[in-house]
């Protein structure tokens, strides 16, 4: 038979019960006060939406030429005009949100997920592999983004499977010295002390102890850099070494959009007004998550 129930953990039990709740509507609160992280949340959500919905959208077939219709302004026909083949810019642009975001969103993962294990690795191993990890994120960081893509690119064939995964090594060392900083701070508090006097392993203290301190910068910084990784990877596109012709991909277009700023400048316009709305989007929504996230800045939210 079962004793009576231990009051403390129903007392415990209860004000967990009713702290959650008030947590939750705390952090709902704060979240409707921060503009940039409701805007900035609602443009994504429009971009993710075109992107999704692109084929039921596009009036037109993305890749399909019509010569009796080249160069056209912005017109009821063809909402944002026509490029030197006759396709459709409004077409394109819907179908090129759904490569950026595509590769912006692939690219930030495998960034974060290779700058988190080496940071994890540097920083709670220390030592020698410290630093030797810690010269070579800061050779790597000593290089230009793009310049530093466009050697991964010429490396691994241009594309843009080979782009973005040129754009997610660019990022990884951010990443990684974000993570290992965190880390060196965390693994000197008294509660991992501690653990490893009590024997905890380190598997241990990671997962529960270290691991979860770095969650909040770590989704602040995916966020901020997806906006940085279409920006890339539009640049690469830009140069020849991203999309190939006939993909309607940003960056392509606007390369395309160069040669007839004077005649057409539409071209490149509303490709170039897509990656500007998209990144400042992204943007938005990750200074929103700092300021939700980051206990000092709490208060002015």
């Amino acid at each position: 038979m079962a004793g009576p129930a231990d009051p403390v953990q129903l007392t415990a039990a209860g004000t967990a019960g009713e702290t959650a709740p008030r947590a939750a509507a705390l952090s709902w609160r704060r979240v409707r006060r921060s503009s940039n992280l409701l805007v900035g949340a609602l443009i994504i959500a429009a971009v993710v939406g075109s992107a999704a919905l692109a084929p039921l959208l596009a009036p037109y077939d993305p890749v399909d030429q019509e010569f009796t219709a080249q160069l056209r302004p912005p017109a009821p026909a063809h909402w944002f005009g026509t490029d030197e083949f006759g396709r459709d810019i409004f077409s394109r642009v819907l179908f090129g949100a759904r490569i950026a975001l595509r590769v912006g969103v692939v690219a930030d993962l495998i960034a974060t997920a290779l700058g988190v294990l080496l940071g994890v690795v540097a920083g709670y191993v220390g030592g020698r592999l410290d630093a030797l990890l810690t010269r070579v994120l800061d050779i790597t960081l000593a290089f230009p983004y793009l310049l530093l893509a466009m050697v991964v690119v010429a490396i691994l064939g241009p594309g843009l499977t080979n782009a973005m995964i040129a754009i997610a090594v660019v990022y990884t060392p951010q990443f990684a010295r974000v993570v290992r900083g965190v880390v060196l701070s965390v693994k000197e508090q008294e509660f991992v002390e501690a653990a490893r006097a009590l024997g905890a392993g380190a598997g241990r203290i990671l997962a529960r102890g270290i691991l979860p301190n770095i969650v909040s910068p770590i989704i602040v910084m995916s966020t901020l850099t997806v906006g940085f990784m279409i920006v890339e990877t539009a640049g690469l596109s830009f140069l020849g070494l991203g999309a190939s012709p006939p993909t309607p991909e940003w960056g392509s277009m606007l390369a395309t959009g160069r040669s007839f700023m004077l005649t057409a400048p539409w071209i490149a316009t509303f490709p170039g007004l897509a990656i500007l709305v998209t990144v400042v989007a992204f943007n938005l929504v990750g200074d929103g998550l700092r300021d939700l996230l980051d206990p000092r800045l709490r208060g002015r939210i």
